[in-house]
């Protein structure tokens, strides 16, 4: 989320923030989804509701978005909104080269 260039939206119950959702612009025409929900609150379908609402200021600044959802939960989250899946990813970490 510290990376999003989007507004954030969230939802709070009372003063904590349990769900949130911005995105990163890429390019100038795609909008990179960030969507995070407190470990106390999974399993509310509140993921769907904050990125429901980056989706649509995504879409209203003329960009394509993108969800990268990797856990089970976040992938059943982003087909709710109507995401299809459309490739896979993979990352290779060449000897013992540092993680800064």
């Amino acid at each position: 989320m510290e990376d999003i260039s989007s507004p954030a939206f969230c939802l709070r119950r009372g003063n904590e923030v349990v769900a949130a959702a911005g995105y990163r612009s890429w390019l100038q025409s795609v909008a990179h989804l960030s969507v995070l929900v407190a470990p106390h609150s999974r399993g509310r379908r509140l993921a769907r509701a904050v990125a429901s609402a980056a989706v649509a200021h995504a879409l209203d600044a003329g960009l394509l978005p993108q969800w990268r959802a990797r856990p089970y939960a976040s992938q059943r989250a982003a087909v709710a909104l109507g995401f299809q899946e459309l490739g896979a990813q993979l990352s290779v970490r060449l000897g013992d080269v540092p993680l800064n």
